[in-house]
């Protein structure tokens, strides 16, 4: 049994701690938000976000940071994306050397285009950081449903001791060198779903929403492996398979926020009623930062932040991306003539 210290509350948080508790863990859930922490310890349900999932009676919940850093095995930082750095700055002074922090957000900050690990390391020098990611809605999670991850580490020491702690027989998780690439795909992957929703708010069909996919995953593989991620990461769990399942999903907030974007309403309107952090609308715009830096065509991409941030109406996007110059589809085949 490891110890186990899970610091955000939110639906993801939330069924990592149920995760981590099941396999035979002593689980400390710490939030901010003392409201959330008394409903917590007082309902053992989190009501709004992770409804019907019930939580048992020796998960223990905190407002405490050092309570929920000091002496545990490893840490899982489940914040949202824009929350990860501060979070890490309060934690930093309780971290021990060599201790690990696993990061199971997804998102890249607009200022310094730095990933979630490479900021957490840039806070807390000390720790072991790696990142869990890939197809895994908390909603399907928390109810125990069959689902596979992967654990990026910078060493196979690191990631083999943590797919031994959250692994059983629903939670398959595989490990990975590719810590970059796996950020890459689960944060990139969030603007091409803000698009998949808005053609499903369009009204448009299956055949729209297929091209979105494929040719979205080529514009992520395309930025990932020039920035040196590893195409593999692209073609896997942590790319076109995080990317199917949020922009298809009934459980995606992206995809669900693009809905109503696509229905007509405003980018602040989609994100107020879909009540939790958007992360594709923040990744945006360091997505095409990222996309200028290194010199990587990303016509999809920016095109959604036309949309977000420059009022292009989401149906002339749709037309400019289908009248772009015509090209083959993967320049690494080549005609044999």
């Amino acid at each position: 049994m490891a110890k186990a210290g899970v610091m955000g509350a939110g639906s993801w948080g939330t069924a990592l701690a149920l995760l981590l508790h099941k396999n035979g863990h002593e689980v400390t859930v710490w939030s901010i938000d003392e409201a959330e922490i008394r409903m917590l310890s007082e309902e053992r349900e989190h009501k709004s976000k992770l409804p019907g999932v019930k939580l048992p009676e020796d998960m223990e919940f905190t407002t405490c940071m050092e309570k929920a850093v000091k002496g545990k095995d490893f840490i899982v930082l489940a914040v949202p994306s824009t929350f990860t750095r501060g979070t890490a700055r309060k934690m930093a002074p309780y971290v021990a050397e060599g201790q690990m922090i696993v990061d199971v957000a997804k998102g890249i900050e607009e200022a310094t285009l730095m990933t979630l690990s490479q900021q957490i390391e840039e806070e807390i020098p000390q720790a072991d950081v790696a990142a869990l990611s890939g197809p895994s809605h908390a909603e399907e999670v928390g109810r125990g449903l069959p689902t596979a991850v992967v654990i990026g580490a910078r060493t196979k020491k690191t990631a083999v001791y943590l797919q031994e702690m959250f692994m059983n027989e629903v939670f398959r998780v595989y490990t990975s060198p590719d810590i970059l690439g796996m950020e890459l795909g689960g944060s990139l992957k969030n603007v091409i779903a803000l698009a998949a929703g808005i053609a499903d708010g369009m009204g448009y069909g299956d055949n729209t929403k297929a091209a979105l996919i494929t040719r979205g995953i080529a514009e992520i593989a395309r930025l990932g492996v020039k920035m040196g991620g590893a195409l593999e990461s692209f073609t896997g769990l942590t790319g076109i398979g995080d990317l199917i399942v949020t922009c298809a999903s009934v459980h995606s907030r992206n995809r669900k926020a693009g809905y109503l974007m696509g229905q007509g309403k405003s980018m602040q309107e989609a994100m107020d009623e879909v009540q939790m952090v958007v992360e594709g609308v923040y990744s945006t715009k360091a997505a095409v930062k990222l996309g200028e830096k290194y010199g990587v065509s990303l016509p999809i991409i920016n095109k959604i932040n036309e949309v977000l941030f420059e009022g292009k109406d989401p149906k002339e996007a749709v037309n400019e991306l289908m009248l772009r110059d015509s090209k083959t589809e993967n320049t690494a085949l080549k005609w044999k003539e």
